[in-house]
């Protein structure tokens, strides 16, 4: 197979692999699980995330209604994340193939140390010719540490780890201009491009009203994440062959063309995998000097401080009409900010006793976040 795609991210819903009364469909696990040992022998890396743990663990307790506590569902995780990576080894060796899970929690990726870690753990196993089967952390999550659903933490694993292409797995075709099950014309939208992403008036543009359900509404969210960092999509039936067709250049689902700019480094982690402790408000030089000129943000700059922060924290520059217009790291804390807003450089030492640098934040660890959808993972 000649393919471009060397790192593939593959996401699949539980509505994909598990079964309507409950439990895992295991006709479908191996399927995919096929495709992927098919892929890997082509020379395709491959990252799985894979969704299904709460509604395995319903089925082997015997419980047919989703709780709405928290800690039935992180017991009902812990329970059926057990079967559901031993289905997925169970089927992977009989290619000969190894798995690694991956549990990760928002704590995970907004912390530096721990999302560097986590990547460096990740490329060792695909290295070592494994393939890593990751999920959100169902059983210590919070409302404040959790992703919310498995498609945002495929997109910011696919913006982590660099992959060449995300494919989305679900029970429909792809993103439609309605609800098929509903609406006999409605038509399959083949091809959206990063800029559409972008306008406000995205749904009309392309007709989407299907795109308020909440499935399909999760998934674009996700993905403009990953076009706007440069990496391209597909949202696609789990249906048999459907990972090979992709990879032969086929028209499957829905393709979502990435932005021509590609956001790497550390810039891709500052932009999509952190939540901004607090803002400065900056004045029109500022933003003239930081979006247009590319330059780094000065006291000089700064109108006003939000929230509380400290040195290396991640925070959202703003304009005075409340527009974020870039975010960064930041090299003062938010008590000290205060005192030296609205002065030179050169006045920094006399008024805090100490001078850390000369900018509030250096360009080198800021991102523009104009054309870019950042908004998903940091709301």
């Amino acid at each position: 197979m000649s393919s471009p795609i060397r790192r593939l991210l593959v996401k699949v819903g539980s509505g994909v692999i598990a079964e309507p009364e409950g439990g895992l469909n295991e006709k479908k696990i191996r399927e995919i699980v096929e495709e992927i040992a098919y892929l890997k022998r082509s020379g395709v890396n491959v990252i799985l995330v894979s969704s299904g743990a709460i509604a395995c663990g319903m089925s082997i307790l015997g419980i047919r209604k989703r709780p709405s506590e928290i800690p039935k569902r992180q017991a009902l995780a812990a329970v059926g994340q057990a079967h559901l990576i031993r289905t997925y080894e169970k089927f992977f060796n009989n290619h000969g193939i190894k798995v690694g899970q991956v549990l990760l929690t928002r704590d995970d990726v907004e912390h530096r140390r721990r999302y560097l870690n986590a990547k460096n753990a990740i490329t060792e196993l695909l290295k070592m010719g494994i393939v890593p089967i990751i999920n959100e952390n169902d059983t210590v999550m919070v409302e404040e540490i959790k992703f919310g659903d498995n498609d945002k933490l495929s997109a910011l694993v696919s913006i982590m780890m660099e992959v060449d292409l995300l494919v989305m797995l679900s029970t429909v075709d792809g993103l439609y201009t309605s609800d098929p099950s509903k609406d006999s014309k409605a038509e399959l939208i083949e091809v959206v491009d990063a800029m559409d992403l972008q306008r406000p008036d995205f749904c009309t543009l392309k007709g989407c009203s299907y795109l308020g359900s909440g499935g399909m509404e999760s998934k674009v969210m996700a993905i403009s994440q990953v076009v706007a960092s440069g990496i391209p999509a597909v949202i696609a039936k789990g249906r048999p062959d459907v990972l090979k067709d992709i990879l032969k250049g086929e028209a499957v689902g829905t393709f979502f063309i990435p932005s021509e700019k590609r956001i790497m480094g550390k810039k891709r982690w500052i932009a999509f995998a952190t939540h901004p402790s607090g803002k400065i408000i900056i004045d029109e030089g500022a933003y003239v000097a930081i979006c247009k000129r590319g330059k780094s943000l000065l006291p000089s700059g700064v109108i006003d401080v939000e929230g509380k922060f400290d040195v290396g924290d991640v925070v959202s520059c703003v304009t005075v009409d409340g527009k974020e217009v870039a975010r960064g790291l930041v090299n003062y804390p938010s008590h000290d900010l205060e005192r030296i807003k609205g002065l030179k450089s050169s006045d920094i030492e006399g008024v805090l006793g100490y001078k850390h640098s000369d900018e509030v934040i250096h360009r080198d660890n800021m991102v523009i976040c104009e054309g870019l959808s950042i908004d998903a993972f940091s709301s």
